[in-house]
């Protein structure tokens, strides 16, 4: 018989929601990736002002470094975190394919970061190629903002009661 649209596998069982809940790391995930996505937002405001006006590449340049140390950052403790609820580094069932587009948003921030380091690009391309990996991360947030409404519907639906993402939705 075919899966229907009401069957549905929860994004956690019971001893890793338990895990999530318990790992300190959660809460550093939960700091981590609102502060990256404004240093992305403040970023992204800098790099289309230089591309426009060709004004303000050292302030685009610091803020495209920054994002990418907020990056990798975000992407060693998640890394950390997934080990601790799901006992591997990456590519855990739950986010297999999140991990996957992570690794071509890593790719590409990296890619600026040898571009910047080595001149292999003019200021432009080296540009056009941060708004690229802006892209990734862009889709990636969304693969990221979809698991933790469905972690949040999990959570609610859970017979053992409150857990933390069932406490932020009330």
């Amino acid at each position: 018989m075919r899966p229907t649209a009401h069957d549905h596998q929860p994004l956690y069982t019971p001893d890793e929601r338990r895990r999530r809940d318990a790992s300190r790391w959660t809460f550093v995930q939960g700091v981590l990736a609102p502060l990256q996505f404004l240093v992305f937002l403040v970023s992204l405001v800098l790099v289309v002002r230089y591309l426009i006006t060709g004004l303000g590449l050292g302030a685009a340049t610091a803020s495209i470094v920054l994002k990418t140390l907020v990056l990798y950052t975000i992407m060693v403790t998640g890394s950390i975190w997934e080990k601790d609820v799901f006992g591997k580094y990456l590519f855990a069932r739950a986010f297999f394919w999140e991990d996957v587009v992570s690794m071509l948003v890593l790719a590409l921030h990296t890619a600026y970061l040898a571009a910047w380091l080595f001149d292999l690009l003019d200021p432009r391309g080296q540009m056009l190629l941060a708004l690229a990996a802006y892209s990734a991360y862009v889709l990636n947030a969304g693969q990221f903002l979809i698991k933790f409404r469905a972690a949040r519907r999990d959570s609610a639906a859970a017979p053992e009661g409150s857990t933390l993402f069932a406490e932020a939705a009330k």
